[in-house]
């Protein structure tokens, strides 16, 4: 809650709320705000989610009740990172990190940190002092770690003691954006009603914490177990970067708060940084967009709603794998898409370079029809291909689907 961008970011998150199982809201410290005492902030937000719940609910299945969301609004830690770790530091926050990671439950827990990390440091801690070597060792596995920018030295702790953590820490967090304090946002975020005027002006950058969710929203175009694929919210290298450093703030507080640590290893962001997100600029803005849409509107016709993608035959959100020859010719199918609107839909069919392993040209025929043919290059013999399927409807505002087909190539 230091910079208006984490309410911004937050009113996005409660839009979008039907399409994550949300355990916990914990009010975080960090270099920016050393101290917390109260969940005001989010609070604030939360209310003015009441406010349009029954508003969101004609639109999507799967929202949480104001007072499912009010329960699991709870205070982290109150204290400045590492300082405020060790014996007798539980906090609300941390106890439900170590609940959520327990319930049996074979997903994992997404920690995002849109400030410093010391309430899952915490749970870390305690997990390790009371608990064996094993059960500590389970209790890591389940858990995912996406941190953006760092915000304090607990991120660089956990690092270097738990190096077997799935730990991001993005710092390609700014120029996805559109322009700050503009038409997109006046427009279509602000003047929507409760949760519109909830939503701040921007101070430095907007929405600097947004990717942390976006890279788990289930569109269809990413896993976000798989890092390297790209989404939303940014695309990641699994070759661990060493010493990714927090914020300058951090630095000032204490010049040895994570050189200290060294060598710590955490997942950072591939060369293109933003522009990882920004390629897919239309399909969060008019996502954005619709749902403010939404919460202002008991009558499903008053607004529109995304399609649904169906990727040779399959309607989930998963991705797609399949094996073939090089000089092969592989069929692209979206039969079967359809849109709750009965919108008419465009279809898009494009060749995603960067994930794969494969460095040339593939061409895709019929790139534009819901039907399309790619024959694979006879030099990509053990290479990696990724198609990208765009579903467009041609409502007010177009809202995208999307699915992803990797393909495996092996000798004809």
């Amino acid at each position: 809650g230091a910079d208006p961008d984490d309410e911004q970011s937050m009113v996005r998150q409660l839009v979008c709320a039907n399409e994550f199982d949300i355990e916990g809201l914990i009010v975080a410290t960090g270099c920016w705000r050393k101290t917390q005492s109260n969940t005001n902030m989010l609070d604030k937000l939360v209310n003015a989610y009441a406010e349009v719940y029954d508003n969101l609910i004609v639109h999507a299945q799967g929202y949480p009740s104001p007072e499912y969301l009010k329960s699991i609004s709870l205070m982290g830690q109150t204290g400045y990172g590492m300082s405020d770790v060790g014996t007798g530091k539980d906090s609300p926050g941390s106890e439900l990190i170590i609940a959520s990671v327990d319930k049996d439950d074979p997903r994992p827990v997404w920690v995002t940190g849109w400030g410093g990390m010391n309430t899952v440091a915490q749970a870390i801690w305690k997990v390790r002092e009371t608990r064996s070597a094993e059960e500590l060792a389970i209790f890591l596995n389940k858990l995912r770690l996406y941190d953006i920018l760092g915000q304090d030295d607990a991120g660089a702790w956990i690092a270097k003691n738990f190096p077997e953590v799935f730990y991001i820490r993005a710092t390609g967090v700014y120029g996805w954006q559109s322009p700050k304090n503009g038409i997109y946002y006046t427009e279509h975020i602000q003047n929507h009603g409760p949760l519109g005027a909830v939503y701040p002006d921007t101070k430095w950058a907007p929405e600097g914490d947004t990717p942390a969710f976006m890279h788990v929203y289930p569109n269809g175009l990413n896993d976000p177990d798989q890092i390297d694929q790209g989404g939303w919210g940014g695309r990641f290298s699994f070759e661990k970067k060493a010493g990714i450093r927090s914020m300058s703030e951090v630095a000032k507080i204490n010049p040895n708060a994570e050189p200290q640590y060294d060598p710590y290893y955490m997942f950072g962001n591939t060369k293109e940084g933003a522009q990882t997100i920004k390629r897919w600029n239309k399909g969060y803005d008019n996502d954005f967009a619709a749902r403010m849409d939404w919460s202002l509107t008991k009558k499903y016709e008053e607004a529109n709603h995304h399609p649904v993608a169906v990727l040779n035959g399959d309607n989930t959100r998963q991705v797609l794998y399949m094996t073939t020859g090089a000089g092969s010719i592989v069929g692209l199918s979206a039969n079967g898409s359809t849109d709750p609107d009965g919108d008419s839909l465009s279809y898009s069919w494009s060749f995603y370079k960067d994930p794969g392993s494969y460095a040339g040209t593939v061409s895709i025929q019929n790139s534009s029809s819901p039907t399309a043919q790619l024959e694979i290059p006879i030099d990509a013999v053990g290479k990696t291909i990724h198609i990208i399927l765009e579903l467009q409807d041609n409502g007010t505002p177009n809202l995208l689907a999307y699915r992803r087909l990797i393909i495996n190539v092996q000798p004809l």
